[in-house]
This record gives C-alpha cells, structure tokens and sequence, in this order.
C-alpha cells in the first residue's frame, strides 16, 4: 500500500487529506474494506488515534462507513465538504456558468410549475430589493431571495438541493457582480421581467431572460480574464 507519507503540519488534517486523496484516486473502490487501523497508522507514519480521528472524520463527510465488528468500507469518492470547498475557490467566471445553467432551467421549470405562494415569495423578495436602494447589503439579501424563491418554484427537489449546495458561490457571483464597478450589475428591471415571464408561464421568455440577466458579466470577465 503506497500512501503519502506524512511529515508536519496538522497530523490529523494531513491524514485526512491523504485518505481522501487515496479515495478519490480509486486505491479503493466503492464498497472495498478498508486496511485495519494499524496498517493505515504504519502507512501514513501517524498513530492509530490519528487515523482514528481522520477515519470519524470522512465517515460524517460520508466517504467511508463504519459497520460494527466488520471494519470501515468506502461509501462515495467525492467529500461533499471539500467538494464545496473547491468550488468557493473557483473562478467567478466558472461560478457564473454554472450559477446561468442552474437559474436558466430553474427558471424555464417555474413558468410552467409556478403556484401562487411561489408567485408571492418572488414579488416580496423583488419589491424588498427595490427598497434597499443603495444599500448594497440589503439588495444583496433580496436578491438571493428572489433567485432561491425562483428555483424553489420548479418544484424539482433534485435541482433546488443542488441550488442550494451551490448557496455560497451564488451569493459571491452576486455580491462581485453588484461591488465590482467593472462588472454589469442586472438591473431591477430586468428582474421584473423575468418574474412577468414566469407569471404568465411563458417558460421560453423567462428562459431567455434569465439567461441574459447575468450574460453581460460573463462577457466582461472574458474580456478582463482571458
């Protein structure tokens, strides 16, 4: 068994990451059993109560799956957390493609799913982001709200979970878009129609529409960041 052997730093974080690593990397297949403890612990040049604590670690992330009396069998080759993680560290041209990708079918979905407290939950989030005014943090706020009430209103579980994993890079793509004088920040028009679209169930208007609400920013980050 050939795992990175480890040397400073934070022993438990560092057996962590290499356990995951070794996951991701397929050194064991979903289902495999894991080597014992003190097999690991000889590996990674750590004691046992560190892999221990690695191993607790990506049972909760819920990598690996502890069965009583039998040892600890991987579960799934992703961390959600770090996945998470990564994602926040990505470039916000990468967040606004994907955040276009998720808000377009949300929006396309909406039109023809909406229902009247839908309706009502995106017309307050809107009429509170009108409020703000130049208060950039209140308008931030609404503004979430209205995209999360949006992709709640396709009444796809699957896609508002995924939203929803995805909260924190869609808040930053918003806050850059509105802080960052160089970028074009989507205007509350251009909300407004957006939601006269879902409102009227035109699903190929609301599409189209939220698709170019943030279109203009990933042209001017491609400008700025070949």
């Amino acid at each position: 068994m050939h795992l990175a052997r480890i040397s400073k730093g934070s022993l438990v974080e560092t057996a962590i990451g290499s356990l995951r690593q070794a996951i991701e990397n397929g050194h064991w297949a979903i289902g495999e059993r894991l080597p014992v403890e003190a097999q690991l612990s000889e590996s990674l040049g750590v004691s046992r109560n560190t892999v221990r604590e690695a191993v607790r670690v990506l049972v909760h992330a819920g990598m690996l799956e502890t069965r009583q009396g039998d040892g600890t069998y991987v579960r799934a080759t992703k961390d959600a957390g770090e996945t998470l993680r990564r994602i926040s560290r990505a470039q916000l041209r990468d967040k606004l493609e994907v955040r276009i990708m998720l808000e377009t079918e949300a929006a396309k979905l909406a039109a023809e799913r909406r229902d009247a407290r839908d309706l009502e939950r995106m017309t307050l989030a809107l009429d509170e982001r009108a409020k703000a005014g130049d208060d950039v943090e209140s308008r931030i706020r609404h503004d979430h709200a209205f995209h999360t009430a949006l992709v709640a209103a396709s009444h796809n579980p699957a896609l508002s979970e995924l939203y929803d994993y995805f909260a924190h890079a869609v808040t930053q793509t918003i806050e850059l878009t509105e802080l960052d004088s160089e970028l074009p920040e989507p205007s509350q028009e251009d909300h407004e129609l957006l939601l006269a679209a879902i409102r009227r169930q035109d699903s190929a208007k609301a599409e189209t529409l939220s698709r170019a609400l943030l279109q203009p920013s990933l042209q001017a980050l491609g400008k700025t960041h070949p």
